[in-house]
């Protein structure tokens, strides 16, 4: 299974969007149950967070989830959004430039970090080894 488009796309249109001197918000779906972030400033089940460098703190954003050190009221917080709550990455200025995602990208996706999809079985050896060559086509 491929991994999914949607990290790659944040990545790249939050260093577009700061790039070009826009503010970066982010739109996630805050009844995700492994968000990590201040559920009660949600409107219609949707968090948006700005996640400019000047919003945020020690900011990582990579192919799991986006983690950062926000204020919200006055008070510091450590912020996890996992990619699968990503619901969209646009300007503040101008919610016309950004991207939103398809909810179901992640439907059958499992990390091949996961723990729980490991396969732990014993190798009897009788696999045959790996066909040589590339993968990719011309067309």
């Amino acid at each position: 299974m491929l991994t999914p488009k949607r990290p790659y796309f944040v990545r790249a249109m939050h260093e577009w969007l700061i790039d070009n001197g826009f503010t970066p918000y982010l739109m996630t779906d805050a009844t995700h149950p492994q968000l990590l972030a201040p559920t009660e400033y949600a409107q219609d089940g949707k968090l948006v967070l700005a996640i400019s460098y000047q919003a945020t703190n020690n900011l990582l954003i990579d192919n799991d989830g986006l983690s950062f050190q926000g204020r919200f009221g006055g008070v510091s917080k450590d912020i996890w959004i996992p990619m699968q709550a990503v619901v969209g990455i646009y300007a503040k200025e101008d919610p016309s430039e950004g991207f939103f995602f398809d909810p179901s990208e992640y439907d059958g996706y499992t990390s091949p970090d996961d723990p729980d999809d490991i396969d732990d079985t014993d190798d009897d050896g009788d696999d045959e080894p790996p066909k040589k060559g590339g993968h990719l086509k011309f067309v």
